[in-house]
Parts: C-alpha cells; sequence; structure tokens
C-alpha cells in the first residue's frame, strides 16, 4: 500500500561544493563510477525507488557502468565477475547485464575481457537465456557471441550439460534448442553430439555416457501421464532430479517433495518451504523438518551455497506472514523453521568483529523509505530491511545506540535479542517523514553523546532541514573534539551518497553485501 507523500516545505535548497541534485530535490555527491557499479551489481535497479522510475534508475546506472567500461574496462569486468562469482548479489541480472554491456558497446579489448570471464557470470542455464536476451536486446548476434554461447555448451561435463538443459529449460522466450541452432557449436565427441540431438529433438541416443542416458530417460518417464507419486519419487532419489522437472500435477504431494528435498541445494530450499508446508511434509515433528532446520543453521553449506542474506530475508517475510504476497496459498509457519531462518540470516554474512567502539546506528525512516521494495522483493521495504540489517551490527556491538530519524529524531528500541520479524514489525510503528540524514550528528552534538563512528541506513534522499549531514559531521567533530567518523549503508541503488568524497573519514557500503558489516567493522577501527 503506498502512503501519500508529505507536503513539507523544502529548506535545504543550498548545494556544497561539489554536490547534485538528487532524486528528491535536495542536494548530495554523486558517487564515483566504481561505487555505483557496486550499487548496482548488489541491489539492482528492480522496482525502481519512490522518487523515480526503475527504467529511469537503470538507464542512470547503464551510464555509469559504461562509462567504466570505456575509462577502465578490466577493473569493471574483473568486478562484475568477482561480486557475481562470490554470491553477494542477490540477483545475478545486473553482472549479466553489465557483461553485455562490455561485449556490445566496448572497444575490442573490453570484448576480448568479457568473453574470459563469460564462464565466471554465466553459470547456469537460466544465465545464459538472460544473457542473450541482454545482448540480442542491445545489438544481436554477431560471431563473438556465437563463439561465447557454443562454448557454453562444449565446456561443460555432459553429466552437468544435461543437468542444465533439463533443470533450465526456457527463459524469455529462448529455450536450448533456439541457441544451439543460432550458435551451431561442433560436437568434439559423438556423445556431446548425442546430446544435443537430445537438446533439438528429445532424442535419447545409444551414444550417450550410461549415466547421463539414465538421467534423461528419468526426467522423460516423469512426463509419462500415468505416472505415480510413488514412481516419480524412487526416480527424483535415484537420479537427483531437479524440481523444474517434476510436473506440476505431482508437485501437491508431499512424497515428492520429500524425495526432492534429499538432495535440494540450499537456495531451492529456502524457495520452496512454504510449499513444502503447503503440502503437509513440514510440520512441527516431521523429520524432514529437522532436516531442513540442520540445513539452515549449517553456517559452512550458507556458505558453500553463496546464499544471499537477501534471499534468507525474503524468504523469512514471506514464510512467517503463511500466505502468499498476492494471496495464492496459505500455510501454517512452522515456529522452529521461522528460527532457523532468522540464524540463518545472520550466517550469511562475513564474520563480524566487534570493534569495541562508541556507534550510533541511524535508520532513515523517512517516506522514502517505506513506497519500494529491495531488490525487487514484494513486502520488504528498505526501511525494514535496515531493520534487519542493523540487527546485524547490533548485536556485535555492545556499546551502540539505535536511532530513526526522519524529520525528527526519534530513538528506537531495537535489541540483539529480538527476532528479525520483531524487529521489522516494531520500526513499521515508528511515524515516518520528510528526510533530514544530518539529524543522528546533531542530536549526538545536542545530548553530548560520545560516538566513535556514526552508520546510517539510507537512500540518501535527503532534503530536508538546513544542515547538510557532511557539515553536521564536521561541527560534531569539532565540538566534542572526537574524530567520528560516517558510515553511509546505501538501501537502493541510485547514484548519490551524503558522504563526501574527499573525506577520508566517510564510507559508502552497500546495504546486503555480504561483506558490509565486516567492512563497516574496520572502517571503524582505522584499518582503512
Amino acid at each position: 500500500m503506498r502512503i501519500p507523500r508529505l507536503h513539507i516545505p523544502r529548506t535545504m535548497t543550498t548545494p556544497l561544493p561539489g554536490q547534485e541534485r538528487n532524486y528528491a530535490g535536495g542536494f548530495a555527491y554523486r558517487l564515483e563510477p566504481r561505487q555505483q557499479l557496486d550499487r548496482f551489481l548488489i541491489l539492482g535497479t528492480e522496482g525502481g525507488t519512490y522518487y523515480v522510475s526503475e527504467q529511469k534508475l537503470t538507464l542512470d546506472n547503464a551510464r555509469a557502468t559504461l562509462e567504466l567500461l570505456h575509462s577502465d574496462p578490466a577493473y569493471a569486468i574483473e568486478r562484475t565477475a568477482e561480486i557475481s562469482e562470490q554470491g553477494r548479489a542477490y540477483k545475478n541480472d545486473p553482472a549479466l547485464f553489465t557483461l553485455a554491456l562490455a561485449m556490445e558497446m566496448g572497444k575490442p579489448q573490453t570484448r576480448a575481457l568479457a568473453l574470459g570471464a563469460m564462464p565466471r557470470i554465466v553459470r547456469t542455464g537460466t544465465h545464459l537465456f538472460t544473457f542473450v536476451d541482454y545482448i540480442t536486446q542491445l545489438r544481436g548476434w554477431g560471431r563473438g557471441l556465437r563463439r561465447a554461447v557454443a562454448q557454453w555448451y562444449l565446456q561443460r561435463d555432459l553429466r552437468e550439460l544435461a543437468y542444465q538443459v533439463t533443470k533450465y529449460q526456457q527463459r524469455g522466450g529462448w529455450a536450448h534448442r533456439d541457441l544451439l541452432r543460432l550458435a551451431h557449436p561442433k560436437a568434439d565427441t559423438p556423445e556431446r553430439n548425442a546430446l544435443f540431438r537430445y537438446i533439438v529433438a528429445r532424442e535419447i541416443a545409444p551414444e550417450l555416457p550410461d549415466e547421463t542416458r539414465a538421467y534423461l530417460e528419468a526426467v522423460e518417464q516423469l512426463r509419462q501421464p500415468d505416472i505415480t507419486p510413488e514412481r516419480a519419487a524412487a526416480l527424483i532419489r535415484a537420479h537427483a532430479l531437479p524440481r523444474e522437472v517434476v510436473p506440476t500435477e505431482l508437485l501437491t504431494y508431499a512424497a515428492v517433495w520429500d524425495a526432492l528435498l534429499q538432495q535440494m541445494p540450499m537456495t531451492a530450499l529456502i524457495r520452496n518451504l512454504a510449499t513444502m508446508t503447503r503440502v503437509g511434509l513440514l510440520t512441527e515433528t516431521s523429520d524432514a523438518t529437522c532436516h531442513v532446520i540442520a540445513q539452515l543453521t549449517n553456517a559452512e553449506r550458507l556458505r558453500k551455497a553463496r546464499v544471499h542474506p537477501l534471499q534468507v530475508l525474503a524468504a523469512l517475510v514471506t514464510y512467517n506472514q503463511g500466505r502468499g504476497m498476492r494471496g495464492r496459498g496459505a500455510w501454517t509457519p512452522v515456529p522452529a523453521i521461522v528460527d532457523a531462518l532468522n540464524e540463518a540470516f545472520y550466517a550469511t554474512f562475513a564474520h563480524v568483529e566487534p570493534t569495541g567502539k562508541r556507534i550510533v546506528l541511524a535508520l532513515d525512516i523517512s517516506g522514502s523509505m517505506w513506497m519500494d521494495w529491495v531488490s525487487g522483493i514484494v513486502g520488504l521495504t528498505p526501511a525494514e530491511a535496515s531493520a534487519a540489517l542493523a540487527l546485524v551490527t547490533l548485536n556485535a556491538e555492545p556499546q551502540a545506540h539505535v536511532v530513526g530519524f526522519s524529520h525528527q529524531l526519534t530513538p528506537l528500541k531495537l535489541k540483539p535479542t529480538m527476532r528479525l520479524d520483531e524487529a521489522m514489525d516494531y520500526l513499521s510503528s515508528v511515524p515516518m517523514g520528510a528526510t533530514d540524514c544530518a539529524l543522528p550528528m546533531l542530536w549526538a552534538l545536542q545530548n553530548r553523546i560520545e560516538a566513535d563512528a556514526f552508520v546510517i541506513y539510507t537512500d540518501s534522499e535527503t532534503w530536508w532541514g538546513d544542515v547538510h549531514p557532511c557539515e553536521a559531521l564536521w561541527r560534531y567533530r569539532e565540538a566534542m573534539g572526537v574524530p567520528a567518523r560516517l558510515v553511509v549503508v546505501g538501501m537502493l541503488a541510485n547514484p548519490f551518497s551524503i558522504a563526501h568524497p574527499d573525506d577520508a573519514g566517510m564510507l559508502d557500503v552497500v546495504g546486503f553485501d555480504p561483506n558490509t558489516p565486516s567492512a563497516l567493522s574496520e572502517f571503524v577501527q582505522g584499518r582503512f
């Protein structure tokens, strides 16, 4: 539900040197292209922001990305591959878009770098479809793209390729048979040629290796109209079949989901918690629930699966309310699974070392932070997400004040012992207003609160008040005699920040980068 925009007169109308007008009409500093690339890759632009559309936000990020691809292509492509490969982004689409830009808009050297990075970024069938769709929209098929797509099919182990082409069968109007016909990969062995024939005509040839042939035969058996749930479950267990190859009508049976659960990838497990509860597999006393809890609380497995914090938070938001976001389906949440999701959220971040410093955590609770979704996750606003993210730091820092700010400052009763859903529910009851990002520093100065660092979670759309945030920090430092630092945690992928780019005591980080809390800790301790 959209809340009407507040009609409060703007007073912060005079920019400081180097500032630009932000989307809200106030003034802030434009991010450097490297910083904006990080925000784009990690947060994406899906859903836009309160002040600007998704299309406008995407275009702004595309321009900044192109600028970096022209000025420093090696950095831009390596950074894109690094963030994608390490699972630091909630979705891989921004990385795929950046790769497509590099391949289609860049110089020959840039295209060569992009081709070299492609295996690190385009890892699954659905990645391939998305990447091809982006390139087709930008310019179209050329020799370089044909060669790159052909290599995707030629470099994979046959069993892995069979898994990819059956699990990710089509997307955006593309299917694997389309890509094979356009790319014309020349099979290096009779076995690979036989797999290509299956992709194009679903023919299971005798040249296929035994394991690959048995897997494909099991996939085809699942598609038979007379198959029973018991037979389907047996095939799934015997051949490790993924959920995507199971016909929809079979996905209403607990026995089928029980078979899928045994070897289900971690991200798929998190995504399907509601469905498995709805069909009766996950109950308070079932063995399947014990299995799920063991997986969700296994920090090492979460790390190896590159589970992103937002994946867990999105699952928690949906699962805990017991119904789909669009009203489809209902279930009774299992409390132990809700607890396990809370634990999993903290485990998805890099280890956070306590700083031992005095910290003011300040959450932007202005109107714009409540109007949109983080990374397009329906039901998760930037304000609510910031509450969950702040708890990560709050659990590590015993000397932390937590406040909320809009056009006025509100002390918040967030506690380390709160569950994520409790913290988000609590924050939703706090009154919102206009945006004055200077208030945390002004409040600390007025109340003589000694702070080594201010950590502000915001969309940087500040426009209210007569003091700029960086000016407020400078006043605080001078009056209190404390070289306080400022960390700005960007919650949306807009190109603005309240941090002064030339002040070494101010840092921009990206909200929901799994490395953010540890980077914050390092900076507050003065290690960089």
